[in-house]
Protein backbone atom coordinates (compact mmCIF):
# COMPACT_ATOMS: atom_id res chain seq x y z
CA UNK A 1 0.00 0.00 0.00
CA UNK A 2 1.21 3.50 -0.69
CA UNK A 3 1.94 6.21 2.10
CA UNK A 4 -0.06 9.23 2.69
CA UNK A 5 1.19 12.41 4.74
CA UNK A 6 -1.18 12.00 7.87
CA UNK A 7 0.39 13.97 10.68
CA UNK A 8 1.33 18.01 9.69
CA UNK A 9 4.58 19.80 10.35
CA UNK A 10 3.56 21.58 13.26
CA UNK A 11 1.49 18.31 14.90
CA UNK A 12 5.03 16.90 14.85
CA UNK A 13 7.08 19.77 16.32
CA UNK A 14 4.47 19.72 19.07
CA UNK A 15 5.17 16.26 19.69
CA UNK A 16 8.51 15.28 19.81
CA UNK A 17 9.03 18.99 21.53
CA UNK A 18 6.62 18.18 24.20
CA UNK A 19 9.00 14.44 24.62
CA UNK A 20 12.22 16.30 24.82
CA UNK A 21 10.44 19.54 27.64
CA UNK A 22 8.66 16.52 29.60
CA UNK A 23 12.15 14.53 29.85
CA UNK A 24 13.62 17.63 30.94
CA UNK A 25 11.11 18.64 33.72
CA UNK A 26 11.33 15.53 35.26
CA UNK A 27 15.53 15.23 35.08
CA UNK A 28 14.96 18.93 36.33
CA UNK A 29 12.54 18.03 38.99
CA UNK A 30 14.20 17.35 42.54
CA UNK A 31 17.62 19.74 41.81
CA UNK A 32 17.87 23.11 43.18
CA UNK A 33 20.62 23.73 40.56
CA UNK A 34 18.50 23.28 37.88
CA UNK A 35 15.67 24.76 39.04
CA UNK A 36 15.20 27.88 36.43
CA UNK A 37 15.51 25.33 33.94
CA UNK A 38 13.15 23.46 35.35
CA UNK A 39 11.26 26.09 35.25
CA UNK A 40 11.73 27.17 31.82
CA UNK A 41 10.71 23.58 30.81
CA UNK A 42 7.55 24.48 32.81
CA UNK A 43 6.39 27.31 30.53
CA UNK A 44 7.49 25.76 27.08
CA UNK A 45 4.95 22.36 28.21
CA UNK A 46 2.57 25.02 29.28
CA UNK A 47 3.05 26.68 25.87
CA UNK A 48 2.87 23.29 23.91
CA UNK A 49 -0.32 22.28 25.37
CA UNK A 50 -1.89 25.86 24.43
CA UNK A 51 -0.84 25.60 20.64
CA UNK A 52 -2.37 21.67 20.81
CA UNK A 53 -5.54 22.97 21.95
CA UNK A 54 -5.59 25.93 19.38
CA UNK A 55 -4.64 23.12 16.60
CA UNK A 56 -7.04 20.84 17.29
CA UNK A 57 -9.13 23.35 16.22
CA UNK A 58 -7.64 24.93 13.34
CA UNK A 59 -5.06 22.40 12.21
CA UNK A 60 -5.17 19.71 9.43
CA UNK A 61 -8.05 16.45 9.69
CA UNK A 62 -5.87 14.26 12.00
CA UNK A 63 -4.83 17.20 14.22
CA UNK A 64 -8.29 18.07 15.16
CA UNK A 65 -10.43 17.03 17.89
CA UNK A 66 -13.53 16.40 15.87
CA UNK A 67 -11.27 13.68 13.75
CA UNK A 68 -10.11 11.19 16.84
CA UNK A 69 -12.64 12.23 19.68
CA UNK A 70 -15.67 9.66 19.36
CA UNK A 71 -16.42 9.10 23.47
CA UNK A 72 -16.55 5.97 25.92
CA UNK A 73 -18.34 3.89 23.58
CA UNK A 74 -15.73 4.22 20.83
CA UNK A 75 -12.61 3.15 23.45
CA UNK A 76 -14.85 0.26 24.28
CA UNK A 77 -15.12 -0.96 20.89
CA UNK A 78 -12.16 -0.51 19.80
CA UNK A 79 -10.34 -2.24 22.67
CA UNK A 80 -12.65 -5.51 22.03
CA UNK A 81 -11.80 -5.27 18.39
CA UNK A 82 -7.90 -5.66 19.80
CA UNK A 83 -9.23 -8.76 22.67
CA UNK A 84 -10.54 -10.20 18.96
CA UNK A 85 -7.75 -10.48 17.61
CA UNK A 86 -9.21 -8.44 14.77
CA UNK A 87 -8.65 -4.82 15.85
CA UNK A 88 -9.53 -1.52 14.03
CA UNK A 89 -6.97 0.38 12.19
CA UNK A 90 -7.55 4.12 12.24
CA UNK A 91 -5.13 6.43 9.94
CA UNK A 92 -5.07 9.13 12.59
CA UNK A 93 -5.27 9.05 16.17
CA UNK A 94 -7.38 5.37 17.77
CA UNK A 95 -9.88 6.04 20.38
CA UNK A 96 -7.24 5.13 23.01
CA UNK A 97 -4.88 7.18 22.03
CA UNK A 98 -7.23 10.37 21.63
CA UNK A 99 -7.86 9.39 25.32
CA UNK A 100 -4.29 9.61 26.28
CA UNK A 101 -4.46 12.67 24.76
CA UNK A 102 -6.65 14.44 26.52
CA UNK A 103 -5.38 13.11 29.88
CA UNK A 104 -2.02 14.38 29.04
CA UNK A 105 -3.63 18.09 27.89
CA UNK A 106 -5.48 18.08 31.27
CA UNK A 107 -2.78 16.83 33.65
CA UNK A 108 0.07 18.89 31.85
CA UNK A 109 -2.23 22.12 32.33
CA UNK A 110 -2.71 21.53 35.62
CA UNK A 111 0.88 20.84 36.75
CA UNK A 112 2.04 23.43 34.68
CA UNK A 113 -0.54 26.49 36.51
CA UNK A 114 0.41 24.19 39.88
CA UNK A 115 3.89 24.66 39.66
CA UNK A 116 3.85 28.31 38.42
CA UNK A 117 1.75 29.28 41.38
CA UNK A 118 4.55 27.48 43.94
CA UNK A 119 7.30 28.93 42.06
CA UNK A 120 6.07 32.34 42.33
CA UNK A 121 4.18 31.58 46.04
CA UNK A 122 1.16 32.71 45.00
CA UNK A 123 -0.94 29.53 46.95
CA UNK A 124 -1.18 27.43 49.84
CA UNK A 125 1.62 24.90 50.39
CA UNK A 126 -0.32 22.08 49.25
CA UNK A 127 -0.22 22.89 45.86
CA UNK A 128 3.06 21.31 45.77
CA UNK A 129 1.43 18.36 46.43
CA UNK A 130 -1.48 18.83 43.69
CA UNK A 131 1.74 20.16 41.45
CA UNK A 132 3.83 16.38 42.22
CA UNK A 133 0.36 14.11 41.62
CA UNK A 134 -0.58 15.94 38.75
CA UNK A 135 3.02 15.48 37.02
CA UNK A 136 3.34 11.63 38.25
CA UNK A 137 -0.17 10.90 36.79
CA UNK A 138 1.27 12.43 33.49
CA UNK A 139 3.86 10.77 33.58
CA UNK A 140 1.78 7.21 33.98
CA UNK A 141 -0.12 8.21 31.15
CA UNK A 142 2.60 8.46 29.14
CA UNK A 143 4.42 5.08 30.22
CA UNK A 144 0.68 3.76 28.96
CA UNK A 145 1.01 5.95 25.96
CA UNK A 146 4.44 4.95 24.85
CA UNK A 147 3.20 0.92 25.40
CA UNK A 148 0.58 1.33 23.35
CA UNK A 149 2.48 2.66 20.27
CA UNK A 150 4.70 0.22 20.93
CA UNK A 151 1.75 -2.46 21.15
CA UNK A 152 -0.15 -0.54 18.23
CA UNK A 153 2.82 -0.97 15.76
CA UNK A 154 3.40 -4.78 16.41
CA UNK A 155 -0.49 -5.46 15.87
CA UNK A 156 -0.88 -3.43 13.08
CA UNK A 157 2.68 -3.99 11.87
CA UNK A 158 3.17 -0.06 10.75
CA UNK A 159 5.95 1.99 12.94
CA UNK A 160 4.05 4.34 14.72
CA UNK A 161 6.91 6.49 15.74
CA UNK A 162 8.35 6.39 12.70
CA UNK A 163 5.10 7.66 11.29
CA UNK A 164 5.22 10.27 14.28
CA UNK A 165 9.04 11.41 12.31
CA UNK A 166 8.25 11.26 8.66
CA UNK A 167 4.60 12.20 8.88
CA UNK A 168 3.33 9.17 6.99
CA UNK A 169 1.44 6.23 7.29
CA UNK A 170 0.39 3.54 4.76
CA UNK A 171 -3.41 4.34 3.13
CA UNK A 172 -4.94 5.45 0.46
CA UNK A 173 -4.27 8.48 -1.35
CA UNK A 174 -7.56 10.28 -1.08
CA UNK A 175 -7.03 9.86 2.86
CA UNK A 176 -4.22 11.85 2.97
CA UNK A 177 -3.57 15.27 4.35
CA UNK A 178 -3.25 18.13 1.39
CA UNK A 179 -1.46 20.55 3.44
CA UNK A 180 1.44 19.97 6.01
CA UNK A 181 1.87 23.71 7.57
CA UNK A 182 5.42 24.11 7.55
CA UNK A 183 4.95 28.32 7.98
CA UNK A 184 3.09 27.25 11.40
CA UNK A 185 5.56 24.63 12.41
CA UNK A 186 8.41 27.39 11.92
CA UNK A 187 6.66 30.21 13.73
CA UNK A 188 5.94 27.03 16.89
CA UNK A 189 9.81 26.93 16.85
CA UNK A 190 10.81 30.47 16.75
CA UNK A 191 8.34 30.61 19.66
CA UNK A 192 10.35 28.52 21.65
CA UNK A 193 13.60 30.29 20.50
CA UNK A 194 12.03 32.93 22.18
CA UNK A 195 11.16 31.88 25.00
CA UNK A 196 14.34 30.12 25.91
CA UNK A 197 15.88 33.73 24.83
CA UNK A 198 13.76 35.74 26.75
CA UNK A 199 12.13 33.76 29.50
CA UNK A 200 11.29 35.49 32.59
CA UNK A 201 13.54 33.31 35.13
CA UNK A 202 17.15 34.13 36.10
CA UNK A 203 20.19 32.56 34.95
CA UNK A 204 18.23 30.51 31.57
CA UNK A 205 20.33 30.04 28.32
CA UNK A 206 23.59 28.21 28.52
CA UNK A 207 26.11 30.92 29.49
CA UNK A 208 23.53 31.55 32.79
CA UNK A 209 23.40 27.86 33.29
CA UNK A 210 27.21 27.09 32.90
CA UNK A 211 27.84 30.56 35.07
CA UNK A 212 25.12 29.42 37.76
CA UNK A 213 27.45 25.81 37.89
CA UNK A 214 30.19 27.91 37.88
CA UNK A 215 29.34 29.80 41.08
CA UNK A 216 28.08 26.94 42.61
CA UNK A 217 31.57 24.79 42.68
CA UNK A 218 33.74 28.16 43.31
CA UNK A 219 31.00 28.99 46.40
CA UNK A 220 31.91 25.42 47.57
CA UNK A 221 34.99 26.05 47.15
CA UNK A 222 35.57 28.71 49.71
CA UNK A 223 33.77 26.41 52.20
CA UNK A 224 36.12 24.34 52.18
CA UNK A 225 38.74 26.30 52.97
CA UNK A 226 37.25 27.90 55.50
Amino acid sequence: MNTVIVWDFPTRIFHWSLVASFTGLFITGDSERWRDLHVLLGYMVAGLLCFRIAWGFLGSRYARFGDFLKGPAAIKEYLKSLLSGRPQRHLGHNPAGALAIILLIGLGLISSLTGWLVYEELGPEWLEEVHEVAANAMLAVVIVHVLGVLASSWIHQENLIKAMITGRKPGEAGNGIGRTYPIVGALLIAAMAALWTWAPVDQIGPGGLLQGSMSDQVDSGDDDDD
